[in-house]
């Protein structure tokens, strides 16, 4: 898996859009293989693939680089409750 620098990453979190681009689009690997897991259940996979893009952005934006962690290890349990969180909300929501 692609390795980010520790700059890029500060650049993001410091609202660099440019640097947060290239960080999405660099791990949309990581991203679909979640959105997947979510497929045949209703809802557009390009859907399910911008609601996990929110999820790894706010992983992005807490994500501490001093720690020794990969920032995918992270960022995947944010990835997946949002897309879980929309599932249920928008269950709520149908059910209205």
């Amino acid at each position: 898996m692609y390795e980010i620098k520790k700059e890029d990453l500060l650049k993001a979190q410091n609202n660099d859009d440019k640097a947060l681009t290239d960080i999405i689009e660099t791990n949309s690997g990581l991203l679909w293989s979640i959105v997947k897991r979510f497929l045949g259940r209703g809802y557009d996979a390009e859907e399910l693939y911008q609601i996990a893009c929110m999820g790894f952005i706010k992983a992005i934006k807490r994500f501490n680089v001093d720690y020794d962690v990969k920032l995918s290890t992270y960022a995947v349990p944010y990835i997946l409750g949002e897309i879980k969180r929309f599932i249920r909300d928008d269950r709520t929501n149908k059910s209205k």
